[in-house]
């Protein structure tokens, strides 16, 4: 038997290969966040982006950048041929220099898929009336997406920021000038791809911007 070849560390096979991100989130953006099964973050971008489109033309109408169109839309007994020039024409005609409302961001990150929305779309929204629509309709108008997760604001990775941003997006909730009442919350971080921030630390912060001034506790049954 001849002697096994040892590796060598600098032959290509011995070292390991990282994917690098394409897509970054910047600070102040706001989107929706999906989930899926790995190797269908694809599949998962294809029908949130139909299923965002339609439920943002729905809640937002011509307030939406591009969403009117000249043509009529009427004529439900076009053949494909000429429902496919239609939508080409129709694609031709956009304003190249005006931001899509609704941009798919390709993060890299196995299992999550990210859109990027713009003004009027409010993502809490947005979210809140795809769960309605489900729940009205008793039917899952999707295959392979399985979790969304709005995010109204977002920011840079400092606890300073992620104070800022708290004091923010809770304050409509937990800080209201008049008539606030009492409210049970929990609080959950969920990370891919950063350790910049420890969670511990997230949590007492976040928390520490709810307060008890008004009555508020914490409920970790609702996690």
């Amino acid at each position: 038997m001849g002697e096994k070849r040892r590796g060598n560390g600098n032959q290509r096979g011995g070292a390991k290969k990282y994917k690098l991100n394409p897509g970054i989130i910047d600070p102040q953006t706001s989107g929706v966040y999906a989930t899926c099964n790995r190797r269908k973050e694809k599949s998962c971008a294809n029908e949130m982006k139909m299923l965002i489109q339609e439920t943002a033309e729905k809640l937002y109408g011509d307030a939406l950048v591009g969403d009117v169109d000249d043509e009529d839309d009427t004529d439900e007994n076009l053949s494909i041929e000429e429902s496919l020039k239609r939508e080409l024409s129709s694609l031709q005609k956009k304003d190249t220099t005006k931001k899509e409302p609704i941009q798919n961001i390709d993060l890299g990150c196995e299992c999550v898929v990210f859109f990027k929305t713009r003004p009027p779309i409010r993502p809490e929204e947005l979210v809140e009336q795809i769960c309605k629509d489900a729940f009205d309709s008793k039917s899952k108008s999707t295959r392979f997406t399985q979790k969304l997760t709005p995010i109204t604001f977002s920011c840079s990775a400092s606890m300073e920021e992620v104070e800022k941003l708290a004091k923010k997006v809770l304050a409509p909730h937990f800080h209201k000038s008049e008539g606030q009442e009492p409210h049970t919350f929990a609080i959950k971080v969920s990370a891919r791809n950063f350790n910049t921030l420890e969670k511990p630390d997230i949590l007492q912060k976040v928390a520490s911007c709810v307060g008890h001034e008004h009555g508020h506790k914490v409920d970790l049954k609702k996690l």
